[in-house]
């Protein structure tokens, strides 16, 4: 299903949007050398519910995870690159986190994730993964605009993660989103610019550039059924944001408010 939103449902969205930023800027801000992840999806939850919103997470059970994911937040470390199931560990320095977070409020959903490297030991090859992701999010961002098409988001995307050398996963990219969490499109990391779905003014999109150091093969986790991790056990990083097509160009909705960024 490929959704296009009412103006009434993109105003609902930019709230959620920036709800999704307050809590990954807020999870950043406490996430520390000690810190456990349980600790983080318990703080999530928190914000989460004060809000009044709802998790995408908690309940969803897809073909590729074992059972209910059960947690609110994704928290991915090192190896680890998406749907990193909580679990009782505690962050070390030098450890390499991503954050992924989907909610709902007032029945509209928006999705993203950060990247980033806790403590003071900060690797030059973790930070340049990093940035690569964040480039090659804002390149796509700069192709989503009305009259384009899929493929020239994905050859945006693409473009920049191959330049720097990184093997790209086609097996899991972006998506459309909306009143559900999980919709048509997919956005691949990569494709043929002028390729699929015109992109048309009320379209909600995630886009997620993600990357794994020296491999594009991906295991999935034997202890907890869910979170994808490199085949050879090298770091990963992943950058996210839901964006609204509109009349001339894509608005991200995902940022953390003004007041605390």
């Amino acid at each position: 299903m490929i959704e296009i939103l009412s103006p009434s449902q993109l105003d609902r969205a930019r709230s959620t949007g920036r709800l999704v930023g307050d809590i990954l800027h807020a999870m950043k801000a406490r996430a520390r050398v000690g810190t456990n992840l349980l600790d983080i999806d318990r703080w999530a939850q928190e914000m989460i519910l004060d809000a009044g919103a709802e998790s995408c997470y908690v309940d969803y059970t897809p073909s590729f995870g074992r059972g209910p994911f059960g947690h609110y937040i994704c928290t991915a470390v090192n190896d680890g690159v998406l749907h990193g199931m909580p679990h009782d560990y505690r962050l070390a320095d030098g450890d390499l986190l991503t954050l992924d977070l989907a909610i709902k409020l007032r029945g509209v959903a928006a999705d993203a994730a950060i990247s980033f490297v806790v403590g003071k030991t900060q690797s030059p090859e973790d930070q340049r993964m990093i940035e690569t992701t964040e480039r090659a999010l804002a390149a796509g961002i700069a192709a989503a605009r009305p009259g384009a098409r899929i493929g020239d988001i994905s050859h945006a995307i693409g473009s920049v993660l191959s330049d720097a050398g990184y093997p790209i996963n086609l097996e899991f990219g972006g998506h459309g989103i909306g009143t559900t969490m999980h919709q048509d499109p997919h956005i691949a990391n990569t494709g043929r610019a002028g390729r699929g779905y015109k992109l048309r003014p009320g379209l909600l999109l995630a886009l997620e550039p993600w990357v794994m150091a020296d491999t594009d093969r991906l295991i999935t986790d034997p202890d907890d059924g869910w979170t994808l991790r490199s085949a050879t056990g090298c770091r990963t990083a992943h950058s996210e944001h839901t964006i609204a097509i509109t009349d001339d160009e894509a608005e991200i909705l995902t940022s953390p408010s003004a007041d605390i960024a």
